[in-house]
C-alpha cells in the first residue's frame, strides 16, 4: 500500500536509470529523412526466384541499418511483371515520391518540396563491368527520371573480408573465430576470378591483395569472360611454388552463369568458394553508397573505401 510521499515500506522503489553521457553514451539512432531519395538496387542477370531472395536479404540488411530507407529492386533483364525492369521501378520510385507530397499537401501538413533525386541507383556488382554499367545508364535514362547512378560495391576491405569467409566456409582457408585472419590455410594459392575484362581484373586486383595480406598466400586476379584468363593465372601461380589452388569468385552472384564457374574450376583444376551472395557486408555497402551520394554519413560502413 503506498502513502502520499512514495511506496510503503518493504515494497522495491523502481529508480530511473541516469542519463549516459560523454563517450559511454548510446549514439541516437539514425533514421532515413522523410522524403528521401528511394534506394533502387540495379540487379543484373537473368532474373529468378533465388535471385531476387538475395536482393530481397541484401535490401533487408540495408535497411537494419537504416530504418525507414525506401528500397526497390529493379532488373536489367526483367518483365514489368514479376521481376520489375530497372527503368519501371525508377519511374514508379519518381511518381511515388510526388503523390506522397501531394498527399501530405492535402492533409495540410507544411512540408517542402521533394529536393534531390528522386532515387539512387546502386548496382549490385561487386567490380566494374563497362557494358553492365552502360545498360544500367541507358535504363535510367530510359526511366525519363533524374535519378542518381552510384559506383560499383568495390573494390573494399569488407569484400577482402568477405572473399576470406566464403573460402574458409568451402573449406579452402581456415580463420582466426575472433577476428578472421588465418591460422592455416588449405590452399596455398587464390585464382580471385570476375567478369567484366581487364578493367574488372585490375579492380579486383586491389581486394585480392588485402585478401592476400589476411591469408597469407599469394592471390592474382583473372577474368571469367577471357579466354584462357584463369588457366594462364592459374599457371603462374604454380609456376611460383603453389602446389593447391582455390578459386574465389570476386562476384556477388546474379551476374554470371553458374556454369562459368564450374568451367572456370575444372581449366584451373581446383576447388571454388561460393560467390559473394548476401553477406552483410554487400547490404552495407550498397547503403555507405546510397547514404554517400545522398550525405547521410552515419551509414558509413567500417574500413577506409579503396577507390
Amino acid at each position: 500500500m503506498s502513502t502520499p510521499t512514495g511506496p510503503a515500506s518493504g515494497l522495491p522503489v523502481r529508480m530511473p536509470r541516469p542519463r549516459q553521457s560523454g563517450r559511454h553514451r548510446r549514439p541516437e539512432p539514425v533514421v532515413a529523412p522523410e522524403g528521401a531519395a528511394a534506394l533502387v538496387l540495379a540487379v543484373p542477370g537473368t532474373p529468378s526466384s533465388a535471385t531476387r531472395s538475395l536482393a530481397e536479404e541484401v535490401i533487408s540488411i540495408a535497411r537494419s541499418e537504416l530504418p525507414g530507407l525506401n528500397a526497390r529492386i529493379g532488373y536489367l533483364d526483367g518483365d514489368d511483371a514479376e521481376y520489375p525492369t530497372l527503368a519501371t521501378a525508377l519511374a514508379h520510385s519518381a511518381a511515388e515520391r510526388v503523390a506522397r507530397f501531394e498527399q501530405a499537401v492535402a492533409a495540410g501538413r507544411e512540408v517542402a518540396e521533394p529536393a534531390g533525386p528522386p532515387a539512387v541507383v546502386v548496382p549490385l556488382l561487386a567490380g566494374p563491368d563497362s557494358a553492365l554499367i552502360r545498360r544500367i545508364r541507358q535504363a535510367v535514362m530510359d526511366s525519363g527520371t533524374q535519378a542518381e547512378l552510384t559506383d560499383v560495391l568495390g573494390p573494399h576491405p569488407l569484400l577482402a573480408e568477405a572473399l576470406h569467409v566464403r573460402l574458409s566456409e568451402a573449406g579452402l582457408a581456415r580463420a582466426d573465430r575472433a577476428r578472421l585472419f588465418t591460422v592455416a590455410t588449405a590452399a596455398d594459392g587464390i585464382v580471385l576470378v570476375t567478369v567484366g575484362g581487364d578493367e574488372a581484373v585490375r579492380a579486383a586486383g586491389i581486394t585480392g591483395m588485402l585478401l592476400a595480406a589476411r591469408l597469407a598466400v599469394p592471390v592474382m586476379a583473372a577474368a571469367l569472360d577471357v579466354e584462357g584468363s584463369v588457366a594462364s593465372i592459374a599457371e603462374q601461380l604454380q609456376g611460383s611454388g603453389s602446389a593447391q589452388l582455390a578459386l574465389a569468385p570476386y562476384l556477388v552472384g546474379p551476374e554470371i552463369d553458374p556454369g562459368l564457374l564450374d568451367a572456370a574450376a575444372k581449366e584451373a583444376g581446383c576447388a571454388t568458394a561460393e560467390p559473394l551472395g548476401a553477406y552483410p557486408a554487400i547490404g552495407k555497402l550498397v547503403l555507405s553508397l546510397y547514404a554517400t551520394t545522398l550525405g547521410i554519413t552515419p551509414a558509413t560502413p567500417q574500413g577506409a573505401q579503396a577507390h
